[in-house]
């Protein structure tokens, strides 16, 4: 098949499948890298948020708190607590369009309000926090039934003694509390303890979405210039090397039938140039040899005649 082709169709061909080739083998490796990108740009985002949150929960247990501290022996308010407060804000900020899709929880083990309790993989995620000291942050993928999602966890200490006030024992504990939550859950909390984990979560749709829209633009530059690149080259091999061939073919061709007055023209000083040249220089020899032979036939015409 190919030997039917002329040159610049061999060429081209094999540029697409270079082309082919080169996206192919990239485009796994470029996918990985676009979707960690995207895990880490949401990843900021995240963090910033939860940073957020934190300094929501310290103004609500440092200045909220102790101004509203006399009435909770008569009314429990739910504004006192740097969880609800922290949750509360988040959920203002999701009616926004550029957070709609984060989610904030403080899966916690032991929580007052059962709103918060963490389910089993949230369990995992804060045993690792408390078994591991050291450890600041995880992050990564996990399924649930409406579809999997991007997480990013920090553990929550208890860092402040104001929280002790409602979650050590229940005497110590507001009575207004107590009627609303009761005994039962919440208390037994202890001073540096990680009691939970601050989780945002994001779906891992988002992730995705974003690094394919990425991976896409960048294909298409690819593409683009990669087959502007077949233009052009294609545009240089005709008028190198193609339009020269067939000039010097459709010469050759003539002096092939006698016509000698043609020449080859020498137009670069490359490759081509130097077949032009050649060619030049076997018209000439072809022209002598010619001029010899014609010399020897008349010499022998003239002999036979005498």
């Amino acid at each position: 098949m190919l030997k039917n082709l002329n040159l610049k169709q061999k060429f081209t061909i094999l540029l697409l499948v270079i082309l082919t080739f080169g996206l192919s083998l990239s485009g796994f490796a470029l996918s990985s890298l676009l979707r960690e990108n995207a895990k880490q740009d949401i990843s900021s985002t995240g963090l910033m948020l939860m940073q957020t949150m934190s300094s929501v929960r310290k103004y609500t247990s440092t200045q909220v708190n102790p101004e509203l501290a006399d009435k909770l022996a008569t009314e429990f308010l739910p504004q006192s607590v740097p969880a609800y407060s922290a949750r509360e804000v988040f959920e203002i900020l999701r009616k926004t369009a550029d957070y709609r899709d984060f989610f904030y929880k403080e899966a916690t083990l032991n929580p007052t309000n059962l709103r918060d309790k963490a389910d089993g993989f949230e369990t995992e995620v804060v045993e690792r926090f408390r078994n591991k000291s050291d450890l600041k942050e995880v992050s990564g993928f996990r399924s649930l039934p409406g579809g999997d999602i991007f997480y990013i966890a920090r553990p929550l200490p208890i860092s402040e003694e104001s929280c002790l006030k409602c979650h050590s024992v229940p005497e110590a504990a507001p009575q207004s509390m107590i009627t609303l939550y009761g005994t039962a859950n919440g208390f037994g909390w202890k001073l540096n303890e990680i009691v939970g984990a601050q989780i945002i979560s994001v779906p891992a749709n988002n992730v995705i979405s974003k690094a394919n829209q990425s991976s896409l633009v960048i294909i298409l530059i690819v593409s683009a210039i990669f087959i502007a690149t077949i233009l052009l080259v294609n545009l240089f091999l005709n008028r190198q090397v193609v339009i020269p061939l067939k000039r010097m073919t459709r010469i050759a061709e003539e002096v092939s039938t006698g016509h000698m007055e043609v020449e080859f023209e020498q137009m670069s000083n490359d490759e081509i140039g130097n077949l032009a040249k050649a060619f030049k220089r076997m018209q000439l020899s072809l022209e002598m040899a010619m001029k010899r032979i014609k010399r020897t036939q008349g010499g022998t015409g003239d002999s036979s005649n005498s």
